[in-house]
């Protein structure tokens, strides 16, 4: 009997995702100990050797040693916790596929309190350390400093999802929570892949070009991971849409006014601006292109939840380049970064921001519709009190056309 091509893609991309957290999880908790303790063992660091050359993977160890030097067994700790958690997670799925209850409330805790501890020691790292001074400049810095708010923030919203007995809202914020863990590893294939596809490049320059892309990619994955695993056609109480058409052309014209403003920043910069400018606008168009597609499929055949959460991600994602041409402003202006930087920096955090903005819009829209579905129901139960009756004006009362006897 043939598997649907659905069910096929499905379980590729879940084997795909296994094994890249597997494979990238000794390589975490091995890549700070050269640091340490040169001639330490680095499993990650021998495949880059091997991929790349020896030479690219010395200047990058030289470029890290100063900036890891000031919080290193903070960093250690961090990327030790990170590989277990590149194990927790597919665990997680799994049990969460499989509807091993007990064994993925058990997990849960472990993961949530892992992911806590992780991130404590990268933000002892970032505090530590002056954008200006940390490994690959400010605009790394400050995508660093993203991702941590975003991984802390969207596991504890799945945890009180959880507590709140919403599972749908807490599978949505634990997906996100994964796939902005998923920026390491995605970030270390990078590493081995761009300077074999541009020969020349350093880990620095790799990292400029990555960070344009990575945040929409893995919360474009985040929401496809949501979307493959929610198949209802419609959720309780959830009518209409908050995204009307006007509104999301709207949006829709303000993102290309922003994606305007980006181009022409960018390529004034010559062929660096270029580069980066088309690591942005490629994986962007890409999830554009899907978002608009699927919302309108779901819109067609009445599938209305899956047709509003497509929108507000579209709309969300239409957003993204207006809100980092207004962030590239602020920074300029109040962090004193210089234009290109800025821009790098706002550019690279906006598709992930208004992703986790999407998210939350999301969980009000299902928690509001959840609170008019529960009022409905209980109008319905109460018994209507019965309307007085008027004695003289009720026509079953035998007393009503009575002669008073005198």
């Amino acid at each position: 009997m043939n598997r649907p091509r659905g069910a096929t893609w499905r379980r590729t991309a879940t084997i795909a995702v296994v094994v890249v957290c597997v494979g990238y999880a000794p390589i975490a908790m091995t890549e700070l100990w050269p640091y340490a303790h040169r001639g330490a063992p680095a499993l990650g660091e021998w495949l880059l050797g091997r991929a790349v050359s020896p030479r690219y993977v010395a200047d990058a160890l030289a470029t890290r040693i100063g900036p890891y030097g000031r919080s290193l067994a903070a960093m250690i700790f961090h990327s030790v916790l990170g590989g277990v958690l590149m194990l927790l997670g597919p665990a997680q799925l799994l049990s969460a596929i499989r509807r091993r209850i007990r064994l993925h409330r058990v997990l849960g805790v472990v993961y949530a309190l892992t992911v806590y501890a992780s991130m404590a020691g990268a933000a002892l790292y970032l505090a530590r350390t002056a954008p200006r001074d940390a490994f690959s400049g400010p605009a790394f810095w400050i995508v660093l400093a993203t991702l941590l708010v975003g991984t802390v923030l969207s596991v504890t919203f799945g945890i009180l999802a959880a507590v709140g007995a919403f599972p749908d809202l807490h599978q949505r914020w634990m997906l996100l929570c994964y796939a902005y863990l998923m920026s390491a590893p995605l970030l270390r294939l990078e590493w081995g892949a761009l300077p074999v596809i541009l020969p020349g490049l350093s880990m620095e320059d790799v990292n400029r070009v990555a960070i344009m892309h990575l945040g929409a990619v893995v919360t474009f994955g985040a929401l496809l991971a949501s979307r493959t695993m929610d198949k209802r056609d419609t959720a309780p109480g959830v009518r209409g849409t908050w995204v009307p058409m006007p509104v999301l052309a709207v949006a829709q014209v303000a993102g290309v006014t922003g994606l305007a403003w980006i181009a022409k920043s960018s390529l004034g910069w010559g062929a660096t601006g270029f580069r980066l400018l088309v690591a942005y606008l490629v994986p962007f168009a890409a999830a554009y292109v899907t978002m608009f597609v699927c919302q309108r499929r779901a819109g067609r055949a009445g599938r209305s939840w899956a047709c509003e959460e497509w929108r507000l991600h579209l709309a969300a994602l239409c957003l993204a380049p207006p809100f980092s041409a207004a962030a590239a402003l602020l920074f300029e202006h109040f962090t004193g970064l210089d234009p290109r930087t800025a821009l790098t920096a706002s550019v690279a955090i906006g598709c992930g921001m208004l992703a986790f903005t999407a998210t939350a819009i999301v969980s009000l829209r299902m928690m509001f519709g959840r609170e008019l579905r529960k009022r409905e129901r209980l109008t319905a139960a109460t018994p209507r009190p019965e309307p007085e009756r008027d004695p003289e004006r009720d026509p079953h009362n035998p007393e009503r056309d009575r002669t008073p006897v005198n």
